[in-house]
């Protein structure tokens, strides 16, 4: 059965991206070869990419015309948009989804064996959170504090309890965190 994997850059104070949609400039200060290889490995691990409509539309304009072996591995790996509004998918291998999310999910999951990774997505990711349907939560946390933007885990949620699995520091300072939800007890 394929895990379901949350892969997020964020800040110090929870934030994904700054105030307005795609604010990323502070991605750049900690990107560098580390982050790249991260990056790349966990490319070659997953089977298919799931976005939301936001995020699918911005990774899609950027990654199309990109070069490189990241770039490569993005325009190749099947990908999944789940959205109701999207008038068509035309990034490569995009399967457009306007069902259930959390149905849809549980099915691709059931399907193969390699990963499903959600990138960015924090409308979708906090469906999958609510659902409990997340295997492993994986976040490079960025020694920067932005004050304001968008937070990736919504205030309100319930409680996720979580199992470190791995911790790493990168030369930038960034901190790769692994978790694994707790199983209820």
């Amino acid at each position: 059965m394929r895990k379901l994997i949350m892969w997020n850059l964020l800040t110090l104070d929870g934030m994904f991206e700054g105030a307005k949609s795609w604010d990323l400039d502070w991605h750049q200060e900690f990107w560098g070869p580390e982050l790249e290889q991260i990056s790349i490995e966990q490319l070659h691990t997953a089977d298919m990419l799931l976005f939301g409509r936001t995020t699918y539309e911005g990774m899609a304009a950027y990654w199309q015309s990109a070069q490189g072996e990241i770039a490569d591995l993005m325009n190749q790996l099947p990908k999944a948009v789940f959205s109701r509004t999207l008038k068509h998918a035309d990034w490569s291998n995009t399967r457009h989804i306007e069902g259930n999310a959390v149905q849809e999910t549980i099915r691709l999951k059931q399907e193969g064996s390699g990963n499903l990774l959600v990138f960015g997505s924090a409308d979708l990711s906090s469906t999958f959170i609510e659902h409990r349907l997340f295997d492993e939560y994986r976040l490079a946390l960025a020694p920067v504090v932005l004050g304001r933007g968008k937070p990736l885990f919504k205030p309100g949620q319930d409680q996720l309890k979580l199992h470190l699995i791995e911790a790493k520091t990168l030369s930038t300072g960034c901190v790769i965190l692994r978790y694994e939800p707790k199983s209820p007890q």
